[in-house]
């Protein structure tokens, strides 16, 4: 299958066909496209043409576009069908997930109404059963889909079992050995099952050695287990070793994607989750603490240069190269915590390690404190040929702010994350701003000390 690109060509045929009423045409342009493309393409589109090209497609594959369209987007293309239909069309054909994710984005009303008109009622035990899991725990992110056999059967009954329980999951990626109570035992090798002869027990043929995740277990931690062991899936099991679902791939694969839209939002100074298509409002709300917070930074730096008016006057030159030293400062501040945070994302990062990290970080600060107040020396020479007061000021202040903003870049997100703090706070606005105040204070007290003995 070709990669699909969305065109503005390409959107105002379908608008055409979907206005004159052609479905048979409408059918062959979406025929061939994957479930994240017409995804895609319905939240181009308004409620009414949304709703005739999505009545269009199978019950299968209508349930897997739903599961890709935005979960803003979905809830407003939702309010345009009956429970009857959610629940008939979209919930009954969806892995208990995605399912579970739908009915969770609705009000405790329509999800009363929706799960009452399903047909499967084991489904909808299911989803009951998932929801009253935090969204941000691995049981929020199960599905209870999976491929189970007991330690007790034969290879020919685990093959009869096997087919009966694939029909209801897209793909088979482990299947998992349980006891007689239902307790995670291993996984068992397809491979080793089918060579093995029908009457050999399945507890001389599974694997022990088997990753499993408690329900209570948070999302980011299960996307670090999968990542670490190059895992597709990972068995969930309750308090007492019950298995009791699976995570797969692509569910955490989200978490990752969230993870770091939310890092990113962080350092760059918005405290909420926000979309584009949020209100102007929200996004305010998000952003405004962070700036509020700057402005009596600012007010704290104007009123520290305040007290420096005389000397200021005395050297005018002295207020050209303040940009220059808040500028580096708050750079090497945001260099040194973004390093650390990365480390800490990906649990490369440990406090065991964290102090030899700190001396790294010096050592690499020394260098480039070293070039690039060199650079500068040479630079302000040609500002004041007369005096060395004004570069060896310039020069020694950008070396000592270096020197503070690499190890208090490093320090900090570590002193945050031991006190189980989002060190991702420690990047970007808080970083500049405590630097810029820090950096401007030692360049003026350096300065005055300085140049008062020139």
């Amino acid at each position: 299958m070709h990669q699909f690109e969305l065109t503005h060509e390409f959107l105002s045929r379908l608008e055409e066909l979907v206005d004159a009423g052609n479905k048979e045409q409408v059918q062959e342009m979406l025929q061939d496209l994957h479930p994240a493309d017409i995804a895609e393409i319905l939240e181009e589109l308004n409620n009414e043409r949304a709703q005739f090209v999505f009545l269009l497609l199978d019950n299968e594959k209508g349930s897997d576009v739903l599961a890709e369209i935005d979960e803003e987007e979905r809830n407003r293309f939702l309010a345009s069908f009956p429970p009857e239909i959610i629940a008939k069309r979209f919930i009954d054909n969806m892995e208990s997930d995605d399912a579970a994710d739908l009915v969770g984005s609705l009000s405790d009303e329509q999800q009363h109404e929706v799960l009452s008109h399903m047909d499967d009622l084991e489904q909808a035990g299911d989803i009951v059963d998932l929801l009253h899991y935090d969204e941000d725990t691995a049981g929020g992110l199960m599905a209870k889909e999976l491929v189970v056999v007991n330690e007790n059967w034969t290879v020919l009954t685990c093959l009869r079992e096997l087919s009966r329980q694939a029909e209801n999951i897209d793909e088979i990626y482990n299947v998992y050995v349980v006891d007689d109570d239902n307790k995670l035992k291993g996984r068992l090798s397809l491979k080793k099952m089918i060579l093995s002869p029908t009457s050999a027990k399945i507890s001389n043929l599974y694997y022990e050695d088997i990753t499993s995740v408690k329900t209570d277990e948070p999302a980011e931690s299960v996307a670090r287990i999968m990542q670490k062991y190059d895992l597709v899936a990972i068995p969930v099991v309750d308090s007492l070793g019950r298995l009791v679902g699976r995570i797969t791939i692509d569910d955490v694969v989200d978490v990752i994607r969230e993870e770091a839209e939310k890092d990113y939002q962080m350092m760059s100074g918005i405290t909420q989750d926000v979309e584009t298509s949020d209100s102007i409002w929200s996004q305010t709300k998000a952003r405004l603490p962070w700036l509020i917070i700057a402005l009596f930074g600012g007010m704290v730096s104007a009123y520290m240069i305040s007290r420096y008016e005389a000397e200021i006057a005395l050297f005018p030159v002295t207020a050209m190269f303040i940009p220059v030293i808040t500028a580096m400062g708050g750079n090497v501040g945001i260099q040194s915590s973004a390093i650390v945070v990365q480390g800490l994302a990906s649990n490369s990062l440990s406090l065991k390690n964290g102090f030899q990290n700190i001396l790294k970080e010096i050592g690499g600060a020394l260098i480039n404190a070293t070039i690039c107040s060199s650079i500068i020396f040479v630079l302000t020479l040609f500002f004041d040929l007369n005096s060395l007061a004004m570069p060896i000021t310039v020069t020694l202040s950008l070396f000592i702010v270096i020197l503070f903003a690499s190890v208090f870049g490093t320090a900090f997100p570590l002193l945050l994350n031991k006190m189980h703090i989002d060190p991702a706070l420690a990047t970007g606005p808080f970083i500049t701003l405590t630097n810029d105040i820090i950096g401007l204070n030692i360049y003026l007290l350096t300065g005055n000390a300085i140049l008062s003995c020139f």
